[in-house]
C-alpha cells in the first residue's frame, strides 16, 4: 500500500475535526478547486498547496469548520421558509444566518475563530467591497456581514474590506444600530434570530410584511434546533480538533494532490459568493490590448462596439506559477478516475492513425519481394508469375487538430474539468502520432459587460451598439509547442472566477483564421461547448438572435468556403441546429470517448477520399 502524503494526513485530520464539530459521524471533506461549498454532509475546501502553506491550511480549515458549524446550528427548512424573494434582501438573509452560525462557534473556540477569520479574509479578497470607491460600489450583503459579525465576535473588519464598509457605516448604523443589539442577545435562537433579521431587513427598507412568506413554522424542527443548543455546553468541547490538525500541518512538508469530481454550491454559498466574486476576481485582471480576430466576411450584419479591451493572452499570463501548479493537482487528481477510459479510447485513435501512416503493398507483381502467402506456389512451379508484392508509401496529409473549448459559466463543475483531461490525453495521444494539437478557450472578462459596456454608457447610449462585452481568448497549448511544457496550463480552466459568458462566433473566427495560418494540409477544429452563445449585456441592447446569427453565419461560412473541416460536440445541448457535422452528448463522461471517435472519423473520410 501506497504511503500517505502529508496532504491525506491533512485533510483525515480535517474531516475528522468537521464531523466532531458538526457531530455528524457522515461528513466528508474533499478538495476543489473552485468555490468553497456544502452539500449536505459533503464539504468541499480550498486545496492547500503541496507543502501545506500555513496560510492555505488556515483557509481549509475556516471553510470546513464554517461548514460543519452551518450543519450543526442552522435549520435549512426554517430559513427558507421565510426567506425574502427578492434578490438583494435574500441576499442580506442568508449573510446574516452565516455570521449567526459561525458567531457560535468562534465565541466558545479561539481555534474555530481564527480558522473563520482566514475564511472570511479569503472571501473578501475576492469581493467588489476590496475595490469599492464609493457607496453604490459596496455589496450591501458584504458589509451588513461584516458589521455584524464585528458586534457579535468582537473581531475588526478585515483591512481590505474596511474603506468599503466605512462607506456605508454611518447609512447602515442610522437605521439599524439598535438591530445589532438585538441579534446578539438571539444568537442561540435561530428563529428568534430569523425575525429580527427581518424585522432589521424592513428597516433598511429592503422588505416589507407583504414581502415575508406567511407559512406557518414547523414547531418540531424550531424545538430539534433549540434542543441541539441545550447541549452544547456539555458537548462542544470535543467538536473542536483545530488543535490536533494545526499539530499535523506544522509537522507535513510536502505531499501530492487528492480530489473529487465536480462541486455543487449550495443556494446561501451562491447567492453570496457566485456572480459577486467572480466580478471581483475579474477586476484584478490586467488588461492587454487587442490583437485582430481575422477578416469578417461581407453580409455577416455583425460587429464589436469597441475591441480596444479584447485580449487573447496565453493561460500562463492569468495566474501565478504557484496557483496555476496548484489547479494543475487538482486536474491531476480528477485525471485519475478517468485516465483509464478515456486513455483506452486515445490508445484506439493512435492504432487508426498510425495504421493509415505505416507502408502498404501493392500484390500480384512480376517482381519485387516474394510474397510469403504464395511461397508454395513458386516453389512448386517456379515460373508462375505474379507472385511478388512491392511496398509502397501511403500518403498522408500533415495534419493539425485545434479544440475550441468553451469557457463559460455554464461549464463549470464535471464538464470542464471532463473537457480540460480529454484535451490533455488527446494533445498527448496526437503528438505520439505526429499530429499537432492546438487547444484554445473562449469567455470574456466580465459579467453582463465590462470596459466595453461602460464606454457605451459614456458615450450616450447610441443604438444597435453590437457585441458589447470585452473578449477573452485563452491558448493553452499552440500547435508547436510539446504537451510538456503546456500541460500545466490546462489546469487554468479549474480556476473560479475564468468562467463567465460565451461568444462562439468571434471565437470560431478566431480559432480558424489562426488553423488558415497553419502550413500544414489537413486542419480539423472541433468545438466543444455546451448552449448557445450568451452575453447579456450584447443580447440587451441588439436584436433578438443577434449573436446567435452570427454564429450560424460564421458556421455556414466555414463549413462551404473553407479548407477547415469543422465538427462540434454538444454538452446537453442538441448542437447539431448549427453544425453539419456534430454529435451531442447528455453525460459528460462520454465526452472523452465522442472526441477519439469524431477525430478517427475525419481522418478515416479523409483516407476513403
Amino acid at each position: 500500500m501506497a504511503e500517505e502524503t502529508p496532504l491525506d494526513k491533512f485533510k483525515a485530520a480535517l474531516t475528522g475535526a468537521a464531523r466532531a464539530i458538526a457531530r455528524e459521524a457522515e461528513v466528508e471533506v474533499a478538495w476543489s478547486a473552485d468555490a468553497p461549498s456544502s452539500s449536505g454532509k459533503n464539504f468541499r475546501v480550498p486545496l492547500p498547496g503541496r507543502n501545506l502553506p500555513p496560510e492555505q491550511v488556515a483557509e481549509a480549515r475556516g471553510f470546513a469548520d464554517s461548514f460543519a458549524l452551518r450543519l450543526r446550528h442552522h435549520n435549512a427548512d426554517m430559513h427558507g421558509r421565510k426567506a425574502p424573494p427578492e434578490a438583494t434582501a435574500r441576499a442580506c438573509y442568508d449573510a446574516i444566518e452565516r455570521v449567526r452560525y459561525e458567531a457560535l462557534g468562534a465565541n466558545r473556540f479561539g481555534g474555530v475563530k481564527a480558522n473563520l477569520d482566514h475564511a472570511t479574509e479569503m472571501r473578501v479578497a475576492s469581493d467588489p467591497i476590496s475595490r469599492a470607491q464609493s457607496a453604490d460600489d459596496v455589496p450591501l450583503q458584504t458589509a451588513l456581514s461584516l458589521m455584524l459579525r464585528e458586534r457579535l465576535t468582537g473581531e475588526p473588519v478585515p483591512e481590505r474590506a474596511r474603506a468599503g464598509v466605512d462607506l456605508v457605516r454611518g447609512f447602515i448604523e442610522d437605521r439599524i444600530g439598535g438591530d445589532f443589539d438585538a441579534l446578539a442577545q438571539s444568537l442561540t435562537d435561530q428563529k428568534a434570530f430569523q425575525a429580527l433579521s427581518l424585522d432589521m431587513l424592513e428597516h433598511l427598507d429592503l422588505t416589507h410584511p407583504s414581502d415575508v412568506p406567511d407559512e406557518a413554522d414547523n414547531d418540531e424542527g424550531d424545538d430539534e434546533d433549540g434542543q441541539d443548543e441545550d447541549q452544547e455546553d456539555g458537548e462542544q468541547d470535543q467538536g473542536e480538533g483545530d488543535p490536533q490538525a494545526a499539530e499535523m500541518a506544522g509537522e507535513m512538508s510536502e505531499g501530492d494532490s487528492d480530489g473529487e469530481g465536480e462541486t455543487e454550491m449550495s443556494s446561501e454559498q451562491e447567492m453570496q459568493d457566485g456572480e459577486a466574486g467572480e466580478e471581483g476576481d475579474e477586476g484584478m485582471m490586467p488588461v492587454r490590448p487587442n490583437r485582430p480576430h481575422g477578416e469578417i466576411p461581407d453580409g455577416f450584419d455583425y460587429h464589436a462596439y469597441t475591441t480596444q479591451f479584447d485580449e487573447e493572452v496565453p493561460a500562463a499570463e492569468l495566474c501565478d506559477n504557484e496557483e496555476l501548479d496548484r489547479l494543475r493537482a487538482y486536474l491531476d487528481s480528477q485525471l485519475t478516475g478517468l485516465q483509464g477510459v478515456v486513455t483506452r479510447l486515445a490508445n484506439r485513435l493512435q492504432r487508426r492513425l498510425m495504421a493509415q501512416q505505416n507502408r502498404s503493398w501493392d500484390f500480384d507483381q512480376d517482381d519485387g519481394v516474394i510474397d510469403a502467402a504464395r511461397l508454395s506456389r513458386v516453389i512448386i512451379t517456379p515460373g508462375t508469375a505474379l507472385a511478388y508484392k512491392v511496398e509502397r508509401d501511403v500518403e498522408f496529409k500533415d495534419t493539425i487538430v485545434t479544440l475550441l473549448i468553451d469557457n463559460s459559466g455554464s461549464m463549470r463543475g464535471r464538464p470542464i474539468s471532463i473537457a480540460a483531461i480529454s484535451a490533455d490525453i488527446l494533445a498527448r495521444t496526437l503528438e505520439r502520432c505526429g499530429v499537432k494539437t492546438e487547444i484554445l478557450g473562449f469567455t470574456t472578462r466580465a459579467w453582463k459587460g465590462g470596459q466595453s459596456r461602460e464606454k457605451w454608457l459614456a458615450d450616450g447610449k447610441p443604438p444597435q451598439p453590437g457585441r458589447l462585452n470585452d473578449l477573452r481568448h485563452i491558448i493553452y497549448k499552440k500547435a508547436d509547442e510539446p504537451w510538456r511544457r503546456a500541460r500545466r496550463n490546462l489546469g487554468l480552466m479549474m480556476r473560479e472566477g475564468l468562467l463567465k459568458e460565451n461568444i462562439d462566433g468571434e471565437a470560431l473566427l478566431w480559432a480558424h483564421n489562426r488553423l488558415i495560418a497553419r502550413r500544414e494540409e489537413r486542419r480539423i477544429l472541433m468545438v466543444i461547448s455546451d448552449g448557445a452563445p450568451v452575453d447579456d449585456s450584447t443580447l440587451s441592447v441588439n436584436s433578438a438572435g443577434y449573436l446567435e446569427s452570427h454564429l450560424r453565419k460564421v458556421i455556414e461560412w466555414i463549413e462551404k468556403a473553407s479548407p477547415v473541416q469543422l465538427v462540434a460536440i454538444g454538452i446537453g445541448h442538441d448542437v447539431t441546429r448549427y453544425y453539419r457535422r456534430a454529435v451531442t452528448i447528455m453525460d459528460v463522461e462520454q465526452l472523452g470517448g465522442t472526441i477519439i471517435e469524431q477525430l478517427a472519423e475525419l481522418f478515416e473520410d479523409e483516407t476513403r477520399r
